[in-house]
């Protein structure tokens, strides 16, 4: 009897416990930035983002200069939007590749990205809006035998 009650002890003991979620840190350099990298189509934008007056600065111009319009201004403040932050952070970011929409969706995606970094608590906000998701559509690639990705030659009778 002390037997089974002994094996039924180590069998206990070998009970391993359901892996924890991964904790998030914060992730700040020592200037007191925190840094990520955004894509989207063929732009990368590399983003450092520090507590401040709500100033965005996109390669060494103001963002009311390099994306003059709107919706790619609306588009680029989403995230600080959705976790209500926006107008407390200082937003510096350079950025190549791609078209100013492009372009536009990587400054975004950095700016997500690097407020996980500076605030891990906001990751579940920032999660559910799908502004950490790498928008992955990009443009298809041309094949042999055909004009463009998918259009064919003209067809010819004769």
């Amino acid at each position: 009897m002390s037997d089974t009650m002994q094996s039924l002890d180590q069998l206990a003991s070998l009970k391993t416990v359901a892996p924890e979620a991964p904790k998030y840190v914060k992730k700040v350099d020592k200037y007191g930035r925190a840094y990520a990298t955004g894509k989207r189509k063929d732009a990368v934008a590399r983003v450092w983002i520090k507590p401040g007056a709500g100033k965005i600065v996109v390669n060494t111009r103001e963002v009311e200069v390099y994306f003059a319009r709107p919706v790619l201004r609306m588009l680029i403040q989403q995230p600080l939007v959705a976790a209500a932050r926006s107008g407390q952070y200082d937003v510096i970011c350079t950025v190549a590749g791609g078209g100013l929409s492009g372009q536009a969706g990587a400054v975004r995606h950095g700016i997500s990205k690097a407020l996980t970094n500076f605030e891990p608590d906001l990751r579940g906000v920032l999660k559910k809006g799908g502004f950490l998701t790498r928008d992955s559509r990009t443009v298809e690639r041309k094949k042999y035998g055909r004009a463009k990705a998918r259009k064919s030659f003209q067809f010819s009778k004769r």
